[in-house]
């Protein structure tokens, strides 16, 4: 196998303490080179891209938000890898790597039982597939070159002890749809060295009626997901504040509202153990908002500098 010879330190440095997390690109109605000059415009160093990440396109849309941008680290946050044969997505990822030095970092998930079946698979015994999925990238089969193309920094989706003992063995986590408690517990798995990278959703909204709104937006469809919902009661959530798009007290724990809180949110998680927390702000619908960047960077000031 190739080494990459990108360290965790390094990329810790390179990353700081603040990025972006986004749908893809193409929600915007901005070219991905557009949205990529802008987050780093904004003073954020990275951004990550959900969607599933499933075909080579979505791929694309990464080597935009690259090629937009001077300094900007864009990964998927996260792959799936029941869309991808591990020899692919090596070879995919190891040409943006190579053409990007240091900025590109491969995310994977096992995604949701939901989406894997819309790609006509069954759900079945994730932590093994992703055991396998990983060997076999670290060890490919000569398959097109693929073995030839350098591996780049691997993050996995994690949520449970398991998982995140997994990404201990490469580059770190990127949990999703979690609290400072998750991030401190996930820091104490993990250990000092592998990097961890919570996604943190936020509404700029003052009002906090329209910020919960904002949240109850964006936490519907993951409050469908059994994976975010065990892992919610696992930190002392109940079917009640699950039900009906979230309690008052489940929406303010997961999605702060108002750049005072929402800058205080982003310091518990950075406190709690987190290395970069990758924001994503909300529209008051609760999809993504392109146009709060500025307000967001104003609120979030003193962590980007």
């Amino acid at each position: 196998m190739t080494v990459n010879m990108t360290t965790n330190e390094e990329l810790r440095s390179r990353l700081r303490r603040v990025g972006i997390w986004m749908p893809p690109p193409a929600v915007t109605g901005q070219a991905p080179e557009t949205v990529g000059q802008a987050i780093e415009k904004a003073g954020f160093t990275s951004v990550w891209v959900g969607g599933g990440n499933a075909k080579p396109a979505d791929f694309a849309a990464l080597r935009g938000l690259l090629a937009g941008s001077e300094r900007l680290i864009a990964a998927p946050g996260i792959a799936s890898i029941w869309a991808w044969q591990p020899a692919d997505i090596r070879e995919t990822a190891g040409r943006l790597a190579s053409d990007f030095p240091g900025r590109f970092v491969l995310g994977l998930g096992v995604s949701h039982p939901p989406l894997v079946a819309q790609l006509g698979q069954q759900y079945a015994r994730p932590l093994a597939k992703m055991e396998k999925f990983l060997d076999e990238l670290d060890h490919p089969a000569d398959h097109r070159g693929a073995g030839s193309w350098e591996l780049p920094p691997v993050v996995l989706a994690a949520l449970g002890p398991k998982m995140l003992e997994l990404s201990a063995r490469y580059a770190g986590a990127h949990p999703y749809f979690t609290t400072p408690d998750h991030t401190a517990r996930a820091r104490e798995i993990l250990g000092h060295a592998p990097l961890l990278v919570p996604e943190q959703a936020v509404s700029m909204a003052t009002d906090l009626a329209a910020g919960r709104a904002a949240g109850r937006g964006y936490a519907g469809m993951y409050l469908k997901l059994p994976n975010y919902t065990r892992n919610l009661k696992d930190y002392g959530f109940t079917d009640d504040d699950i039900a009906d798009g979230g309690s008052d007290r489940l929406i303010d724990a997961i999605i702060p509202s108002g750049p005072v809180a929402v800058a205080s949110r982003v310091r518990e998680h950075l406190d709690a153990g987190a290395d970069h927390v990758v924001v994503q702000p909300l529209a008051g619908d609760g999809g993504f908002a392109l146009d709060q960047l500025g307000g967001l960077a104003d609120a979030l000031a003193g962590l980007l500098r």
